[in-house]
């Protein structure tokens, strides 16, 4: 069986950062399932068709000539499902690395291959999941900037014809310095505690991290004999790049818990926190953001896993939201995170 890096890497970037429950690679269309609304994703392949042709002279679809041939090809590097109490959100990723760049031929077939892919995703999700609202992501850790100048406008076009015919898909490409940040960071930072053998991509982190972890502290004995001042070696896990894609409640355990256990806030903070008051004027919660632990107890709405802080251990409130346009904590979070990142 063979396996690529790539998929491995965002089949884990699903689970651990997206929260999906369900995670498949190499998802595909069978041809023993019943296609749903076909009448209506013909319309859709005609009018997505014909705008790219009369206002690029694409031909995207110009191998397929007909809607069952073209998803009969259909096949999805990575499809995640995340199933919360108030929505289900569906992710389903296409990731290609090229060492050289991005290729797919020239640079015209390059950036219609991408959207076909976008394309053909959209119309199987819609077309074998009942589903017309869903992340589709294609993404690359090099693209070479001409064509991701070509490609990024197509791709808001994209945005833009699937909303204006009723469907509620978010197109996105992640490369280049965005693959670094938006992927690579927030889960290595996520996978904290991960021991899935299955999970290759995050081994083979977990296996150079044992190793460079050995060399760091070597290293940081070695200053510390010369009296020499020492320099972090970890990079800056509150850069707002790679929080950004985190969950409110990954990011308040892994960016707020581990601040606070280095010491990020003051005792008298950590006494505040402490209050209902104090933590809902500075973070929108509803219960105490720290609440002593005890070793028999593991309270309603905190967090079972304590944290140390001064010496003393605390569970944290998991009560975290962030509806929009109704209870949102996320600026408040992001704004202590900012305040306090540099103390």
């Amino acid at each position: 069986m063979k396996i690529e890096m790539g998929e491995s890497l965002f089949y884990s970037w699903l689970r651990h950062v997206k929260e999906c429950q369900i995670v498949q690679t190499n998802w595909k269309v069978s041809s023993q399932w019943q296609l749903s609304d076909a009448d209506a994703l013909e319309k859709l392949m005609a009018v997505v068709d014909k705008h790219y042709s009369d206002k690029y002279g694409y031909a995207i679809f110009k191998q397929n000539t007909s809607l069952s041939q073209l998803l009969q090809q259909g096949e999805c590097d990575v499809l995640g499902i995340s199933i919360q109490p108030d929505e289900t959100t569906y992710y389903a990723v296409d990731v290609a690395f090229h060492e050289a760049g991005l290729n797919y031929g020239n640079r015209d077939t390059t950036v219609m291959k991408v959207l076909e892919k976008c394309a053909r995703t959209a119309f199987c999700l819609h077309g074998y999941l009942s589903t017309k609202e869903a992340e589709i992501i294609f993404a690359s850790p090099k693209i070479n900037p001409a064509v991701l100048s070509d490609l990024t406008p197509c791709v808001e076009d994209m945005n833009t014809l699937f909303t204006n015919n009723g469907y509620n898909f978010t197109f996105r490409i992640i490369a280049n310095e965005e693959y670094n940040d938006l992927v690579l960071k927030p889960i290595l930072l996520a996978s904290d505690g991960v021991a899935d053998t299955s999970e290759l991509f995050l081994r083979s982190y977990q296996m150079y991290k044992m190793f460079s972890d050995t060399k760091a502290t070597a290293k940081r004995t070695r200053i510390k004999a010369s009296t020499a001042k020492a320099e972090p070696l970890e990079y800056d896990y509150t850069d707002a790049d790679v929080y950004q894609e985190l969950k409110i409640g990954q990011l308040a355990q892994k960016v707020l818990g581990r601040m606070l256990c280095n010491g990020c806030a003051s005792k008298e903070e950590i006494a505040a926190m402490q209050t209902s008051e104090y933590s809902k004027q500075q973070f929108d919660l509803q219960y105490p953001l720290l609440r002593v632990a005890t070793e028999t107890e593991t309270p309603l709405h905190y967090y079972a896993k304590p944290i140390e802080i001064y010496g003393t251990r605390y569970r944290m409130c998991c009560e975290w939201f962030e509806k929009k346009g109704a209870n949102n904590d996320r600026p408040y979070l992001l704004k202590w995170i900012e305040n306090h990142k540099n103390k």
